[in-house]
């Protein structure tokens, strides 16, 4: 059964890829920009990574200051004991010491190995900070080479696309708009035209009685 469910498992992630493949020849900036997306996400599990071992080195240094300080403590105690010729007493705190300075100098090494951890994964995460600071400059770069050549992919189709069918549909517009024209002139003369006739004729009658006045 498990099987079954690892080919299932296996086609589905085949056909993501695909997918994902077909949408980066499509649209490569997309592409870029999840890729982008993916390394942003990575950076943030670097960054927990160093935390973590900026934590260890704290716990390291306590560890190795208290180790220190109780084999010192012991180390002390065991020179008291034996000026004091209590050799059960000082068997007893050099075996003490013994075993906290033993682990003083594991915690050291520790410690050290931790710092040196520290500095090699601060310098690869400085690294990772300025490439994908460099992709992202490289992506508003090729952002504004998109936009350009999209740009002039328009323009080439609307000045140079569909040849022939490209001025046949601008005349048949033309053509469309001259018919809009005279059919709003006419519609317009039409409805002008009766109150038109009406001011002549009152034009007239005003210019005659003003005539016949100055016969008068």
């Amino acid at each position: 059964m498990s099987n079954v469910f690892t080919r299932i498992k296996d086609a589905i992630s085949a056909d993501v890829h695909q997918l994902l493949d077909q949408k980066e020849e499509k649209n490569p900036i997309a592409a870029l920009n999840n890729y982008l997306r993916q390394s942003e996400i990575e950076k943030e599990k670097v960054k927990k990574l160093l935390q973590r071992h900026y934590k260890l080195k704290e716990e390291f240094t306590n560890e190795y200051h208290q180790a220190e300080e109780q084999a010192m403590k012991r180390k002390s105690q065991a020179d008291i004991a034996k000026r004091a010729n209590e050799e059960e007493l000082y068997h007893y705190a050099m075996k003490e010491y013994e075993e906290y300075d033993r682990r003083a100098k594991r915690m050291k090494t520790s410690r050290e190995n931790t710092i040196a951890q520290i500095e090699q994964l601060e310098s690869k995460y400085k690294e990772m900070n300025h490439k994908l600071k460099d992709m992202k400059l490289k992506q508003m770069e090729l952002m504004g080479r998109e936009n350009v050549a999209r740009t002039n992919q328009q323009i080439n189709r609307v000045l140079h696309g569909d040849g022939e069918n490209a001025y046949n549909r601008f005349n048949e517009l033309e053509s469309f708009i001259d018919r809009i024209e005279k059919k709003v002139n006419k519609a317009y003369y039409e409805s002008t035209f009766d109150q038109r006739i009406a001011d002549l004729e009152r034009d007239m009658n005003f210019a005659k009685e003003n005539s016949d006045e100055n016969r008068a």
